[in-house]
């Protein structure tokens, strides 16, 4: 068994309480942050991706919102970098977009949304990406109503296309 992962526990104000276990804080629901970041090619695609069918949580559904949890003590962006070279394999500069708090489908979390635009090949991580593809914005609404998306992803899409540059 791994490490004990700890996150920040936050307030509504997404001010820090304290570090607690990760796990602790989704069994009792205590606010904590996720790092996200929506995926770029240089012509304005975005990257979408199917979750294994393996996953413990949203197998085989599709996603284009790449992250996870903030470790305590780690920046939002800090987080979104690292989950991208965990996930992608690549490192790449993120740029913070909108930060919200997420009533999401699997509780409350406040969530930072970052946009970065990739250039060079990718190599997803097999046990988080099962297939990838670049989606030209206007094609993402027919893809959506199509597949099985996260419905969390959505809901902060939904928040970086209204504030982001790219008009998404």
């Amino acid at each position: 068994m791994g490490a004990t992962e700890y996150v920040d526990r936050v307030d509504d104000r997404d001010r820090v309480i304290g570090a607690v276990p990760r796990a602790e804080a989704l069994r009792h629901g205590w606010l904590h942050r996720i790092a996200a970041t929506v995926c770029r090619d240089p012509g304005g695609r975005i990257l979408v991706y199917r979750r294994p069918g393996g996953a413990a949580r949203y197998p085989d559904h599709h996603d284009v919102m790449f992250g996870g949890a903030v470790a305590a003590g780690e920046s939002y962006a800090g987080a979104a970098a690292r989950e991208l070279h965990e996930e992608l394999g690549v490192r790449a500069a993120v740029r913070p977009v909108v930060r919200f708090l997420c009533h999401g489908v699997l509780g409350t979390y406040w969530l930072a949304v970052h946009e970065t635009t990739l250039t060079g090949p990718i190599d997803p991580d097999p046990r988080e990406v099962a297939w990838h593809g670049w989606v030209a914005v206007p094609d993402l609404p027919a893809l959506v109503r199509q597949r099985q998306f996260i419905p969390d992803g959505q809901q902060a899409f939904r928040r970086y296309a209204l504030v982001s540059a790219g008009g998404a």
